[in-house]
């Protein structure tokens, strides 16, 4: 199937520590001949903390491409490098921290956030203005086979029910990207693997790309 077809948009998750700047636009790049990106979310590191001077180069060649960039977590770091807005992780006070980031980077800003497996979030997020709602596993949860099962009933009841889009988040297996563009997710969230080199992105990302190549009758 030709990539045209791609039900469900890619988005790219990708981690950042101090001297990886150039890295970053050089990944994408590299993704992006394989599939269209829709989004990539900048991970950074807080134990390798990467500066503004050498993420909003990365950020605006990204940018470049015709790719909205979020850094997760910190919203005045995404103001400040002039990224497209933050992604917010799992959180036990999602509520409250999406209204601090709402408030720091502005309504014109995206704002999206991870709620893990809880539904009570997830509404109020969707109603308070989130720009999309993400499902992922945390990482400390032990029974992954259940959280799978768990996070694809959320995303095909958000997907059939809500308007605000849904993102699946923590995919670990090709077969798992299918799944989940199967259950209605608009975007399904690839993490590429820490130390990950250009060259390398395409037999990383190809097996995923034709999971996600469906069709929908």
């Amino acid at each position: 199937m030709a990539q045209d077809d791609l039900r469900t948009q890619l988005v790219l998750a990708l981690p950042a520590r101090s001297g990886g700047g150039p890295l970053l636009a050089r990944l994408v790049a590299a993704a992006a001949r394989i599939a269209p990106i829709a989004t990539v979310v900048i991970e950074p590191d807080p134990e390798l903390p990467i500066l503004p001077p050498e993420l909003a180069p990365a950020v605006e060649q990204i940018q470049a491409l015709g790719i909205a960039t979020l850094i997760a977590r910190d919203a005045p770091l995404a103001r400040l490098v002039k990224a497209d807005g933050v992604h917010l992780p799992v959180s036990k006070v999602a509520p409250a921290e999406y209204r601090e980031a709402r408030e720091t980077v502005g309504s014109r800003f995206i704002v999206g956030v991870d709620v893990g497996r809880t539904r009570h979030d997830a509404m109020m997020l969707g109603e308070e203005g989130a720009d999309y709602i993400a499902f992922g596993i945390p990482p400390h949860v032990e029974d992954r086979d259940t959280a799978r099962v768990r996070r694809r009933e959320l995303i095909a009841w958000w997907s059939e029910i809500f308007e605000v889009p849904c993102v699946a988040f923590d995919v670990e297996t090709s077969q798992d990207a299918h799944d989940l563009a199967a259950s209605g997710a608009d975007f399904v969230a690839l993490r590429v693997p820490a130390g990950l080199l250009p060259e390398d992105v395409e037999a990383y990302l190809s097996p995923f790309i034709a999971q996600l190549a469906i069709t929908t009758t």
